[in-house]
């Protein structure tokens, strides 16, 4: 019962990911409507569409306040409730600017929730099952990605209104999330660093980890008289935290040099390019979700016994193959239509089995508990930077350098990944966050 206990908090706020991955998506079957609905410029067009990326930004940049300042889980009621307030009101909004206003909104939600919900889940999960249980939340962000897509193709055929439900349909979920979020403890980790509740952190350690649960307290406590001990002169750019600092910059990095979210939103551009028909490429996108989903789900179940490393290490061999037979396909002028659509899922089969699922893992655990929530913020940043400049870029680069020069940069780019991972990365399943946190130098 104490063990599925574990699992239900998991997969309470691991929905926080269900509708990070829905809200970032369903803006692809109703972009036209909206254009359309309002007549916006090409300028206020692309604006309308990235407006959720910027707020993503934003969030991901200031969610360690709330977190570490009101706790993670009063910070996950204020995502619930962003979610919730983006998708009625940009389902009823009247005004274009009000509307921007509500998709803003939306993506403050995601770029928070990418810090809070994989800090939360990390640290209240045995560390023998901490990076499955992490990984739920990337396997609902896979899912909500799905699910999007599907409801998308269900509600198109209502008219000129159906962007409308498209975009407010996400309320629903967003209830769900919003209740459920009061039936889960706060993090015992931040009861014990931020407010000193030891009792109230003992109990919900008991239920985590009954056998051990008075050793994990003591570790936690020692690391927080670290915490006050070097208060003054122990941020996160001290000095102190640089090798975890590196591999959180360098991870997030990698993770969108891939060019998996130019194969996200553009995927149908990118089918056109290789020969497909528009309802082929749409078709060949509900493939990329389906394959994105299995190949999240194998990683998530077998992460904890192989180890993140050797994920990554066999991913990234598997992304140079890929993106290189993508690259070499465009040069060719016998290419089958369904040659590189065959050649991107491979591409997404190995990134969702490696990058895909150990990123939130990865971050999460490498930073001491004094300073977990800045260093997640780093972490997810980078990612949404990275994200949003590739997602600015990649349609002009595409249309003046072409599809293989574009693809050769990423397999370019995964060759520097193989030899990061091989060389810098430190292996961590089965540790708990103070063996990680605080020794994270030593280990290889």
């Amino acid at each position: 019962m104490k063990k599925h206990s574990v699992l239900a908090w998991s997969m309470v706020v691991a929905l926080g990911g269900f509708l990070f991955g829905f809200d970032t998506a369903v803006i692809s079957g109703a972009e036209k409507s909206i254009q359309q609905f309002w007549n916006l410029s090409a300028f206020a067009h692309g604006l309308t569409i990235s407006i959720a990326l910027i707020g993503t930004v934003i969030g991901s940049l200031v969610g360690s306040r709330p977190s570490d300042h009101f706790g993670r889980k009063n910070t996950l009621y204020f995502v619930a409730l962003a979610y919730l307030l983006s998708s009625i009101g940009t389902a009823l909004a009247d005004n274009w600017y009000i509307f921007l206003v509500f998709r803003l909104l939306g993506g403050l939600g995601v770029g928070i929730s990418s810090v809070t919900a994989p800090i939360y889940i990390s640290e209240v999960s045995p560390a023998h099952r901490r990076g499955s249980l992490v990984g739920l939340f990337q396997f609902n962000v896979v899912l909500g990605i799905l699910i999007s897509y599907l409801s998308n193709y269900l509600l198109s055929q209502g008219g000129d209104t159906s962007w409308r439900w498209m975009l407010g349909v996400q309320a629903f979920p967003s209830i769900v999330f919003l209740v459920l979020i009061f039936f889960i403890p706060e993090s015992p980790r931040w009861l014990i660093l931020k407010k000193g509740a030891t009792e109230k952190a003992l109990e919900i350690l008991r239920i985590i980890n009954p056998l051990n649960c008075n050793e994990e307290l003591a570790s936690i406590k020692q690391s927080s008289l670290g915490s006050v001990a070097g208060s003054k002169q122990e941020g996160l750019f001290s000095g102190k935290y640089n090798k975890q600092v590196i591999l959180a910059v360098l991870f997030a990095f990698f993770n969108q040099v891939s060019g998996i979210n130019a194969i996200i939103y553009y995927a149908p551009r990118i089918f056109e390019m290789a020969g497909l028909g528009a309802h082929s490429s749409l078709l060949s996108t509900v493939g990329i979700g389906m394959v994105n989903f299995v190949f999240t789900l194998l990683a998530i179940n077998i992460i904890d016994k192989v180890g993140r490393k050797t994920l990554m290490l066999i991913g990234s061999i598997g992304l140079i193959i890929s993106l290189g037979l993508v690259a070499v396909a465009f040069l060719k002028t016998d290419a089958t239509g369904f040659e590189i659509p065959f050649y991107v899922m491979l591409f997404i089969a190995f990134f969702a089995f490696s990058q895909g699922a150990v990123i939130w893992v990865f971050i999460s655990e490498i930073f001491p508990n004094k300073v977990r929530a800045k260093g997640q913020t780093l972490g997810s940043s980078t990612h949404w930077v990275m994200a949003a400049l590739i997602a600015f870029c990649f349609p002009y680069l595409a249309e003046s350098l072409g599809g293989s020069t574009i693809f050769f940069f990423f397999c370019a780019m995964m060759v520097l990944q193989l030899i990061f991972v091989w060389r810098m990365m430190p292996e961590t399943k089965g540790r708990s966050l103070e063996q990680i946190g605080e020794n994270v130098v030593l280990m290889h």
